[in-house]
C-alpha cells in the first residue's frame, strides 16, 4: 500500500514537473485582457486629442477590447505625462509628442517623472506640421521679407510660437539666421491667433491648423510651413526649404508609450498594431485633414528619433542662451 502510494506520489511530482517546466514553452498571455485606457495630456478637442481618440477606435477594433482616452491637460503635458509615469499600469499607455522627453528634462533639475526610468517608447504615429504666419497689417508675404525687415528693425518686430518644443525650434532659426525678434509669451494659443489676427502681434509660429481658419479667412498670412513638404490641407503654402531656409525645417513628433517594465514583445505588438491601424486610408485622410502626416516606427526607431530629437534640442537651448538643466 505504502509503495502504491510511493508510486503515485512520484508519478504526480513528475506530472507537475513536466507541466513546470513546458509552461516557457506556451503561448505568451494575450493582451489585452481589459480595456485600454490612453493618456492624453492634453484637453479634449485639440488636434492631438482627436488623433488619439482616431487611432483608440481603430486599435479597439483589433484589440476585441474597449480602447478609451482620458484627458490630464495642464503645464505644456507635464501634468498628463507625470501622471502616466506613476500608474505603472500595464493596461495604460501615453499618447504624446516628444517634449516630454527632449525638451524638458533640458529645462528642468527636478521632474516629477524620469522618461529614462518611468516611460519606454512604442512608435511614432504622426509627424504635426508648423506655420509661419504674419499679420495682415504687415507688408510680409514671405520669410525672406520678414528676415529683411528684421534686420532692419531689430528688435522690433515680435513674435510667439505656441507651446513644447516650438518655442525653442522657432528661437534656433531665428539665432541661426541672425534675426532678433521680441518674444510675446501667451497662456492660451487661441490669444495669440486673435492678437495676429487683429495685428498686435506681428508674427505667429504655430500648429498649421491652429490658424489656417484665419488664412481661409482672409485675416492672416501663411508664409511658410516648416516641413520637409508642403502641407497637403494647404498646398499653396511653400516650404521654408524651398524659400531657401534649410534651417527652417522642423516638426513635432507624437506617437505610443508604455509604462516601465513593459515586455519587449508587447511593445512591437502595439507598434505592428499602430502601423497597420495607419494603414487605414480613411484614417490617414482624417488626420491629413488635422494637418498631421502619418509616420510610424519600430521602438528602437523611435527611441532613436528621441534621442537624436533630444540632442537637437541641448544644442538649441545653448544656442539661444539657456543653459541646459541637465
Amino acid at each position: 500500500m505504502h509503495t502504491q502510494n510511493a508510486r503515485v506520489a512520484r508519478f504526480t511530482l513528475a506530472l507537475v514537473m513536466a507541466l513546470a517546466a513546458s509552461t516557457p514553452l506556451l503561448a505568451a498571455e494575450p493582451w489585452p485582457q481589459r480595456p485600454v485606457r490612453l493618456i492624453v495630456p492634453v484637453g479634449a478637442g485639440s488636434g492631438t486629442d482627436i488623433a488619439a481618440r482616431l487611432f483608440a477606435e481603430k486599435m479597439a477594433e483589433r484589440w476585441k477590447q474597449p480602447a478609451f482616452i482620458e484627458n490630464r491637460p495642464g503645464a505644456d503635458g507635464l501634468i498628463g505625462t507625470a501622471a502616466f509615469a506613476g500608474m505603472r499600469d500595464d493596461h495604460t499607455l501615453l499618447y504624446w509628442n516628444s517634449s516630454a522627453f527632449t525638451l524638458y528634462p533640458l529645462l528642468q533639475q527636478k521632474l516629477s517623472y524620469d522618461p529614462q526610468r518611468d516611460i519606454v517608447p512604442i512608435s511614432i504615429a504622426t509627424e504635426n506640421s508648423f506655420v509661419i504666419a504674419a499679420s495682415n497689417r504687415s507688408r510680409l508675404h514671405s520669410l525672406d521679407e520678414l528676415f529683411v525687415a528684421a534686420r532692419s528693425q531689430p528688435g522690433q518686430l515680435n513674435y510667439n510660437a505656441g507651446a513644447g518644443e516650438l518655442p525653442y525650434l522657432f528661437a534656433g532659426f531665428l539665432k541661426t539666421a541672425g534675426i532678433e525678434m521680441t518674444q510675446v509669451p501667451y497662456r492660451d494659443f487661441i490669444l495669440s491667433a486673435q492678437d495676429l489676427a487683429e495685428g498686435s502681434l506681428d508674427i505667429y509660429a504655430a500648429v498649421l491648423t491652429t490658424v489656417l481658419p484665419l488664412a481661409e479667412a482672409g485675416k492672416i498670412k501663411l508664409l511658410a510651413v516648416t516641413s520637409r513638404q508642403r502641407a497637403p490641407i494647404a498646398p499653396n503654402v511653400p516650404t521654408a526649404i524651398e524659400q531657401g531656409f534649410p534651417d527652417g525645417e522642423f516638426d513635432g513628433l507624437t506617437g505610443f508609450f508604455g509604462p516601465s517594465g513593459m515586455p519587449a514583445d508587447r511593445r512591437h505588438r502595439v507598434a505592428a498594431d499602430v502601423r497597420a491601424v495607419a494603414a487605414d486610408p480613411v484614417l490617414t485622410d482624417r488626420l491629413r485633414a488635422l494637418g498631421q502626416t502619418v509616420h510610424t516606427s519600430t521602438p528602437a526607431e523611435f527611441t532613436a528619433a528621441i534621442d537624436e530629437r533630444y540632442a537637437k534640442m541641448a544644442a538649441i537651448v545653448t544656442l539661444i542662451g539657456n543653459k541646459p538643466a541637465r
